[in-house]
């Protein structure tokens, strides 16, 4: 009772919001209301072959297989979780998001044979400045369910580029290509590795960094990100 108690304090000088719509919260709910998640854009590409996100890398990049969770839609609900986990302070949102999404994913023969999760990371500098990688919370809500470990130790951004937002799909390739380099590439040998995103557009900066992790690993790759945005 006195959780409770201190819990309705707080929500009186935080209140607690849905990252989808920002309706009030009950004490059940954490960070997305009910009626969100049931109303979520899921694709299912992880049970369509061919599906948008692999066709995206034809002739690009050899991948296992790639998916989204959702759909992300101008000023839809996704729109606002996504800007929730990475302007607004809520990467839990990301964390939330990989759980759920890893229930779809885990009775999938290609992505439960996955030996790692490694999210794309950010340059130090943008990472000091928002404090956190979404991805990396996306990639442990997947690890969580999944029981795959998450490697943030083979993969690093060394390049800081300019925001992809507003950018064609050739100046996004141009920005991204020689942005990461690798570390300890002995653990990938020949592995299974799972590369998550928080959104897929023109899929140029997952395009570099799959080339990257093949570079001399002979690893296979796979794809998933929270969301997948078209231009």
């Amino acid at each position: 009772m006195l959780k409770d108690f201190l819990l309705d304090v707080a929500s009186l000088v935080y209140p607690r919001v849905c990252s989808g719509c920002h309706k009030s919260l009950f004490k059940h709910e954490e960070f997305i209301c009910n009626n969100c998640y049931v109303s979520l854009p899921k694709t299912n590409y992880h049970l369509q072959k061919d599906n948008p996100i692999e066709k995206i890398f034809f002739g690009r990049a050899d991948v296992k297989t790639a998916s989204s969770f959702l759909l992300f839609q101008k000023k839809g609900s996704v729109q606002k979780m996504m800007h929730a986990l990475k302007y607004k302070n809520k990467p839990e949102v990301a964390h939330l998001l990989g759980k759920w999404y890893a229930q779809d994913l885990k009775n999938n023969d290609t992505f439960s044979s996955v030996d790692y999760i490694i999210p794309v990371p950010l340059h130090k500098k943008r990472l000091q400045k928002r404090g956190y990688n979404q991805s990396e919370y996306f990639a442990k809500g997947l690890s969580e369910v999944l029981n795959i470990p998450v490697a943030t130790n083979i993969l690093n951004k060394s390049k800081y580029t300019e925001t992809q937002t507003h950018k064609s799909r050739e100046e996004r390739a141009e920005n991204i290509s020689t942005s990461f380099h690798l570390q300890n590439t002995q653990i990938i040998q020949g592995k299974h590795i799972l590369l998550v995103d928080d959104v897929i557009t023109t899929g140029a900066t997952t395009e570099a960094c799959i080339l990257k992790l093949q570079e001399n690993t002979n690893a296979s790759i796979s794809v998933a990100s929270i969301a997948y945005a078209t231009l």
